[in-house]
């Protein structure tokens, strides 16, 4: 993944979304990071519905960090909708939940999460995890040709 490319982070606790900002912003996450606060924009965003129509300044991300519990959408329904789109299903998604229930888990991989992370209590804990994606997610994975077969 290249820096140019944006992240989507689906997250609707403003609190969470900062502290992930902050974390890769220690990490030094290079990548334009956009958000979306619930499952319903997170589906116009990765679809270039409005108001993201404009794919100069909403590109396609390279990366979806996805929360599970959102209003409007839940995060399985948003991994559902996208692994099911041929031209947006090899976009890597990380499931980042603060659920450890086997019923979340399972089911995010069943719909091909590429991971599935628990949100951490401390914030050390969140930068090391931000760490580990940037070192693999966003710095050495190959990324997928969207698009192209």
């Amino acid at each position: 993944m290249n820096t140019e490319q944006p992240i989507l982070l689906v997250e609707d606790n403003a609190t969470d979304v900062l502290l992930i900002r902050r974390a890769m912003a220690r990490a030094s996450v290079r990548n334009p990071i956009h958000v979306a606060s619930d499952g319903d924009l997170a589906v116009a965003y990765l679809a270039g519905e409005m108001p993201y129509t404009d794919r100069q300044r909403y590109p396609l991300p390279g990366l979806v960090l996805l929360d599970l519990k959102l209003p409007k959408r839940s995060g399985h329904e948003v991994l559902g909708w996208l692994k099911t789109q041929p031209q947006l299903a090899r976009i890597p998604v990380i499931v980042l939940s603060s659920s450890r229930l086997p019923a979340d888990v399972n089911g995010a991989y069943d719909r091909h999460a590429n991971s599935y992370l628990v949100k951490p209590v401390q914030f050390d804990d969140l930068q090391r995890i931000i760490e580990a994606v940037q070192g693999f997610w966003i710095s050495k994975a190959e990324p997928p040709l969207v698009g192209e077969n």
